[in-house]
């Protein structure tokens, strides 16, 4: 009798190895994303639908725009998200300001191809671009619209404080540009420097008055922020795509039809309920991601 079991669990787990074998990985795909939830979340989608199809997927999350940017460029990685107003203005060096979706988003998917054969695959419904939020006990004081805080600001020199991120201050459609666009003035000294995902605690408590903000962030619900309304148009449009090298496309074509349907799936007010789940409610972003995705029916 012992011999027979000794034989069944020899069988067992000789079939169980020879399964795994089996399941024979389709290749190997690193997918990139920014530091900052939404892109946490987008890129754990990204991994989700890759691993469900059969890939062996890793992962490279955490860095700055250039620096997740210059990781497609080099091969370091192979597919991430990104958006059309930083592609425009920070990567393809374009100052004119276009606010038509579709045309930046062709004009984006061209060059970028021809000159580093980089492939926009698709364009979002969701737009998430820069803004600055005020708490809703401000709005009185500072008005609605970034025009009447610079009047509020310019009347009234070294009484607030604006909370950034160095990015932010720094890039061509920044906050140096935009102080250009609305004619008022910020010294550094009422500046400080900050997380992104910090600024919306500090603008809560008191410790800023003004902080630079995503427009899909889920914090903008948790403290229930006021978003200014940019009047002049300044701010490009920040349309999320799914962007990747042509060489990984041409490798595993398929690659393209899987990411495809979250353009669909992703606008303003889903995102940002998604990020409040991280941000608000403390959820792991793999788990918001994948539950979403479940949800959706695009992976088992």
């Amino acid at each position: 009798m012992k011999k027979i079991i000794i034989l069944m669990m020899t069988f067992l787990l000789i079939s169980t190895l020879l399964l795994t074998g089996c399941k024979k990985s389709k290749g190997s795909i690193t997918v990139g994303a920014k530091n900052f939830t939404e892109q946490y979340i987008v890129g754990e989608m990204i991994v989700e639908i890759l691993k469900n199809a059969g890939y062996d997927v890793k992962k490279q999350f955490g860095t700055g725009s250039t620096i997740t940017r210059d990781g497609l460029l080099t091969g370091q990685t192979d597919i991430y998200a990104d958006y059309t107003g930083t592609a425009w203005s920070v990567y393809l060096k374009h100052s004119e300001i276009i606010n038509d979706p579709e045309e930046l988003y062709n004009k984006i998917k061209k060059e970028d191809y021809e000159k580093n054969k980089v492939v926009w695959i698709n364009r979002f419904k969701l737009n998430n671009t820069y803004a600055l939020a005020v708490r809703q006990d401000n709005i009185v004081k500072y008005g609605t619209t970034i025009s009447s805080l610079g009047k509020y600001i310019s009347e009234n020199p070294g009484e607030l404080i604006v909370g950034i991120d160095h990015e932010f201050f720094e890039r061509p459609d920044g906050f140096l540009a935009l102080l250009k666009e609305y004619n008022f003035e910020v010294p550094k000294s009422d500046i400080k420097f900050m997380e992104v995902g910090l600024s919306y605690e500090a603008l809560d408590k008191g410790n800023v008055d003004v902080a630079m903000v995503f427009s899909t962030d889920g914090l903008l619900k948790k403290y229930k922020l006021k978003v200014l309304e940019d009047n002049k148009q300044f701010f490009p449009v920040y349309n999320l795509c799914v962007t990747a090298r042509d060489d990984l496309l041409k490798k595993f074509p398929e690659v393209e039809q899987l990411v495809h349907p979250l353009a669909d799936l992703l606008d303003d007010v889903t995102m940002q309920n998604l990020n409040y789940q991280v941000d608000a409610e403390g959820l792991p972003a793999d788990i918001v991601a994948k539950n979403f995705l479940k949800e959706k029916g695009l992976v088992n």
